[in-house]
């Protein structure tokens, strides 16, 4: 009795045999041979080596993370697209309110007005600090400046997901878009900025220049930073939950609502790493800049007095009631602490914006080719 399936068998050892190989190296379909030199295939392309395959037919995989200079070249070419993005969000995201745009600068603003009343009408935490307004105001805008940047990097990538799988480009163009979208709105808040600080009696002087490098060493480090929580963002679905309570607990320690250098009841070395800590000195920064008051009023900045030094310890102390801002500045006349030099602030600054540029971003480029996955 013969076998039903021979048949079958059959054709598919002569459909087999008919692939041929000719002599130009390129595979003949049956019934379609071409003239030159045939022979059956020498080897199965399947005994040999993925890789092998690949490198011989020129081929590379999709999603092969690049080097860090092609990288840098790819982000370059898309700085229109980035510029354009934030833009194009920022003009976006308050389309549905009434005041519009303006919420850019109420909510730094209100922000400050309940800061002024919960701890410099009610707790009293401004004794001591000449021309409060404007201290508080400038703290709350430029450590707002980090906050929100980095509290929309951390989502970035989990928000960006349609967009990732649908397009090839470098994913690191998405932080870098939001923080330009954050420096947007922080270049709005600082004409607020200036228009508050020359009301509340500054006057306008050539210092108000630094505020040009401040602000731009300040979004180099929040670049970096928010190239890090953009990918920890990604892999760590928690960690946007966990990130404004971490931020609130950065801004209590950053000086945001008082003086970190006229401290008392701090240690040296205590005092040291609150002044040291980047958001301590981009505000430090930005108020040397603006405010006259701050710099005339710098511990250390005239010599000892223990006279003149005593006058201002009883005015932060509340015992000389209605200071005059002659008083106020007496803390110029006071011991500052030693292991913290104000005039290198501007190296410290630089320093942190570039450890946290080139961290941030070598930590994000390592993980390119994650993102989107989900």
């Amino acid at each position: 009795m013969s076998d039903p399936k021979s048949p079958l068998k059959e054709r598919i050892a002569r459909r087999a045999a008919s692939v041929l190989q000719v002599g130009d190296g390129r595979l003949s379909a049956p019934g379609a041979l071409q003239s030159g030199d045939v022979r059956l295939l020498s080897s199965d392309p399947r005994d040999a080596s993925l890789a092998e395959l690949a490198r011989k037919y020129g081929l590379r995989p999709s999603a092969q993370r690049p080097t860090m200079p092609v990288y840098l070249y790819q982000l370059w070419r898309r700085v229109h697209f980035m510029l354009a993005f934030a833009t194009a969000r920022n003009i976006a995201m308050y389309t549905e309110a009434k005041l519009g745009q303006l919420w850019q600068v109420l909510t730094p603003l209100l922000n400050a007005g309940v800061y002024w009343l919960v701890f410099g009408e009610i707790l009293h935490i401004s004794k001591g600090i000449p021309n409060y307004v404007a201290f508080l105001v400038t703290g709350v805008f430029v450590f707002n400046f980090t906050q929100r940047a980095f509290i929309s990097c951390s989502t970035v990538i989990t928000e960006s997901l349609p967009l990732i799988r649908a397009l090839q480009f470098p994913r690191a163009a998405l932080p870098l878009a939001y923080v330009l979208i954050e420096l947007q709105q922080m270049l709005l808040s600082m004409v607020v900025l200036a228009v508050i600080v020359l009301a509340t009696g500054e006057p306008l002087t050539w210092y108000w220049l630094l505020a040009i490098p401040a602000l731009l060493l300040q979004t180099i480090f929040n670049v970096g930073v928010g190239l890090f929580v953009a990918r920890l963002g990604s892999q760590v679905n928690d960690f946007s939950q966990l990130l404004p309570f971490l931020l609130r607990t950065w801004m209590y320690m950053s000086g945001v609502l008082f003086n970190i250098s006229t401290i008392h009841t701090l240690g040296s070395k205590a005092k040291a790493i609150l002044e040291l800590n980047p958001a301590a000195i981009y505000i430090w920064l930005m108020r040397n800049a603006f405010l006259e008051t701050q710099r005339a009023s710098e511990p250390g900045f005239k010599p000892f007095n223990k006279a003149l030094c005593g006058t201002w310890n009883n005015v932060a102390s509340g015992l000389i009631k209605n200071p005059t801002t002659h008083q106020l500045e007496l803390s110029a006349y006071c011991p500052r602490n030693n292991l913290v030099n104000p005039h290198h602030f501007w190296y410290y600054g630089a320093a942190w914006a570039v450890i946290a540029l080139v961290v941030g971003f070598w930590f994000f480029w390592r993980a390119e080719t994650r993102y989107g996955r989900g």
